[in-house]
């Protein structure tokens, strides 16, 4: 256990919501601090984030993704400084702050590769990369080199090199030492060598040991079967992007069948089920996907969707300005989806996310309980969340009913119980007769002993 399982994951691209220039141009502009100054961290706090998940915040060519210094904060958002008055602001609102760990490649502009360049194999930093020395780039460079899903100016680094990776773990301690941070967001880990995964592990453990405090990994990965990141030498966390899928997919169809399957699959209690008592990190939106009031057909949904998103296993995450409902479709460089934003903005979806981390943080079922499917129809579905009672709170039992149809919508379960609160709303519930759900609601039942 750490502080990561029972949080809920607000998520910035600070060179978007700043409005930073698209390509590096040099000038300094201490954009960053917009997240203090405008309000951002009061709002992340205000809504019930627990931490703030910054994307690349160091100096790159273009998007953050194509670094050229792992040491300095990009210049179009300000400065080292800069970036500790951010997380200190976050730290005094009460959350943890993970930083976008981009270590699987470079941009051409790395100052390695610079000298790589420059002197050829006579370079000192010539090993930290996958190099052909009998090729040629469509830069004349007069070697060729591995790049990451062949895009040529994204330099993959080669993690065979011991001297590499030692420098790369100086970067990370460098980060906790002068920024305070407590974890990173592993970019595209399911490209990482595995063994480099297993070496930041440790990297990591040194850091928790001397903080007294997890030093988290969460992993980017897409499909397959997560425990092969997840094992205990390599990341706490990955992104379910499993889940995502069906999150959105099922409410478009009608075919709430397919986000239950993967949720029973991942968290059941079957003997296949792939991740019961995993923290996964769940999301609806990130900075690599539609927006999600772009991707329902029917933005109504929305509710019914967080709903279930911050009662399903796992740990919710929030990306800057979809919970107030914007809207942006991926295109070509990803800036519908990562635009920049004035001061944040509140109405009645912000304030019904706002509750629905209200009543999961105050549960222990919802953040640590098993997970149960008790009845699942085209637009509605019932699970139940279970906590045995220890460490984290006494026992408990929420059942979670999702309708996300226009019409109300009656369900029927043995709920082992008679009567019941809404978490949400504190109305009482009685079982007997079967449930009514009014259209495109949630309920989160705590169950009467």
């Amino acid at each position: 256990m750490s502080w990561y399982e029972p949080s809920f994951v607000y998520q910035v691209y600070p060179l978007g919501l700043t409005g930073a220039p698209h390509e590096n141009d040099g000038a300094l502009e201490h954009r960053i601090l917009k997240l203090v100054d405008d309000g951002w961290i009061d709002h992340a706090a205000r809504l019930g984030a627990t931490c703030l998940l910054l994307n690349p915040v160091f100096e790159s060519d273009a998007h953050g993704y194509d670094t050229r210094d792992y040491t300095r904060v990009d210049c179009r958002l300000g400065t080292n400084e800069d970036l500790r008055t951010v997380v200190d602001a976050a730290h005094a609102a009460g959350m943890k702050v993970l930083l976008d760990g981009v270590f699987n490649h470079v941009g051409r502009g790395f100052w390695a590769l610079a000298d790589v360049r420059e002197k050829h194999q006579a370079s000192p930093y010539a090993g930290w990369f996958e190099i052909d020395w009998n090729g040629n780039n469509q830069y004349d460079d007069g070697f060729s080199y591995t790049c990451w899903e062949g895009v040529p100016y994204l330099v993959k680094l080669n993690h065979w090199s011991e001297d590499l990776n030692n420098y790369l773990a100086d970067v990370i301690r460098g980060w906790v030492r002068e920024f305070d941070v407590d974890g990173l967001r592993l970019d595209v880990a399911y490209c990482l060598d595995q063994g480099f995964l297993r070496f930041l592990r440790n990297v990591a453990n040194q850091i928790g040991q001397e903080r007294g405090e997890k030093f988290v990994l969460v992993g980017e990965t897409m499909f397959g079967d997560y425990n092969q990141w997840m094992a205990e030498d390599m990341c706490d966390s990955v992104t379910n992007y499993e889940a995502y899928k069906g999150l959105w997919s099922s409410m478009n169809s009608a075919n709430m069948h397919e986000i239950a399957y993967a949720l029973e699959r991942q968290s059941g209690s079957h003997p296949w089920d792939l991740y019961t008592g995993r923290h996964l990190l769940d999301f609806v939106d990130n900075h690599d996907v539609p927006r999600i009031a772009t991707k329902l057909d029917d933005a109504r949904q929305l509710r019914p969707l967080y709903g279930l998103l911050f009662a399903m296993s796992g740990v919710p995450s929030v990306y800057y300005g979809s919970e107030w409902g914007i809207e942006g479709e991926q295109n070509f460089g990803d800036y519908e989806i990562r635009p920049a934003l004035d001061a944040p903005e509140w109405n009645d979806l912000t304030d019904w996310i706002a509750s629905l981390a209200k009543a999961r943080a105050a549960s222990p079922a919802i953040v640590w309980g098993d997970y149960a499917q008790l009845q699942c129809q085209p637009l509605q579905l019932v699970f139940q969340r279970s906590y045995g009672g220890g460490e984290h709170g006494d026992a408990q039992r929420v059942i979670v009913a999702i309708n996300a149809a226009a019409e109300p919508a009656v369900v029927h379960f043995d709920a082992q119980c008679g009567r019941a609160v809404d978490l949400l709303s504190g109305e009482d519930h009685d079982f007997g007769g079967g449930s009514e759900l009014p259209p495109f609601s949630t309920r989160y039942w705590l169950c009467e002993r």
